[in-house]
């Protein structure tokens, strides 16, 4: 297998905390999404229609859209499953999960940052304002469901789901973000934990061999 990544997308990071939880090997591509390599024709043509970072290319096989590898992931290589069998389990996992990935991301990935940098002409202190506030929004839903439904040392039992594979990189880019977490200490022991599991820490973004300081 092959990915194509960013060492600091969250997207990316999720697919590569999925392939190191499963053991699987892979060839990693890097896409440098902040000179614009993502929409150069010979990628967009060749690899990934929708000119994103993550792609993973199984054989002959294309896919976009990290929820969606991750899926097939599991779908191809079910040991540890990410996202439960149980109807239950499942759904709580899916739950959270897509919190973080409808609600939180799409509204403050680089896209948008440079949309309301250069179209809007926002000023940085808005656009940081901007940032803050839907980590704040999410995570404060995100806090509520783990106070409620969360269970064990990860986000539902002591194993790693789709939910938590969503959620350290987010974290993580609020971090780096210079956002205070401190109001969701579940979340944070969450992260914490997740950040000792040889995958988790393989995956992170200072270990890509794309990573810049």
């Amino acid at each position: 297998m092959q990915l194509y990544s960013f060492f600091n997308s969250s997207t990316s990071y999720r697919v590569r905390i999925a392939l190191a939880l499963k053991g699987l090997p892979y060839d990693y591509l890097p896409v440098n999404i902040r000179t614009g390599q993502h929409r150069e024709p010979e990628y967009v043509d060749g690899i990934n229609p929708s000119a994103s970072v993550p792609a993973l290319v199984d054989d002959d096989f294309h896919l976009s859209q990290s929820p969606a590898i991750m899926d097939y992931l599991d779908a191809r290589h079910p040991e540890p499953r990410l996202i439960p069998q149980d109807p239950v389990h499942r759904a709580r996992v899916l739950e959270l999960a897509n919190l973080v990935g409808c609600d939180i991301h799409p509204v403050n990935n680089m896209r948008v940052l440079r949309y309301l940098d250069s179209v809007l002409k926002v000023t940085p202190e808005q656009k940081d304002a901007w940032y803050r506030h839907w980590i704040d929004e999410g995570m404060a839903g995100v806090e509520r469901l783990l106070a409620r439904y969360g269970h064990g040392s990860y986000c539902f039992g002591d194993a790693p789901t789709l939910a938590d594979v969503t959620l350290v990189p987010q974290i993580a880019n609020a971090l780096r973000m210079g956002c205070d977490l401190s109001a969701y200490p579940r979340a944070m022991a969450i992260h914490d934990h997740a950040l000792a599991h040889p995958a988790f820490a393989a995956a992170a973004p200072s270990r890509q061999p794309d990573y810049i300081a």
